[in-house]
């Protein structure tokens, strides 16, 4: 589905500017630390943000990855929510402190946040630039 030489934005640091539907079928967006495990494109969530809800109730959700090193090419990615993960441990927010901040543990946790993992399955892109 990701184009071969796109996959290059799907490893970077780039956020992904993910698109949700919001509870009047508004559009709310913002950008995210992201992991790619080779099918999935993987974001970590809090049980009270609005990203959270709006993907309970409606599974479609596009994103968008500008590369860093060329704003003139960029992967859009549309999909479903086919699953949310609890993340009890932290293990994925602090794999994505590690990538995003050379950390190995997520710097702003709280203890009352209750993390969980947003899996999305592409199911169409769009791309421009090489």
């Amino acid at each position: 589905m990701i184009p071969e030489k796109y996959v290059d934005l799907l490893t970077s640091t780039a956020l992904a500017h993910v698109a949700t539907i919001g509870p009047e079928g508004e559009p709310q967006v913002n950008p995210v630390w992201f992991g790619w495990d080779g099918k999935h494109v993987r974001f970590s969530q809090t049980t009270t943000r609005q990203k959270y809800k709006n993907v309970q109730r409606d599974a479609r959700i596009a994103l968008s990855i500008v590369d860093p090193t060329n704003p003139y090419r960029y992967l859009e990615v549309r999909g479903t929510v086919v699953a949310v993960e609890d993340d009890p441990q932290l293990d994925f927010i602090n794999s994505m402190a590690k990538k995003y901040l050379g950390q190995d543990k997520y710097p702003w946790h709280r203890p009352e946040d209750q993390r969980v993992v947003i899996v999305v399955e592409p199911d169409h892109t769009t791309q421009m630039g090489s």
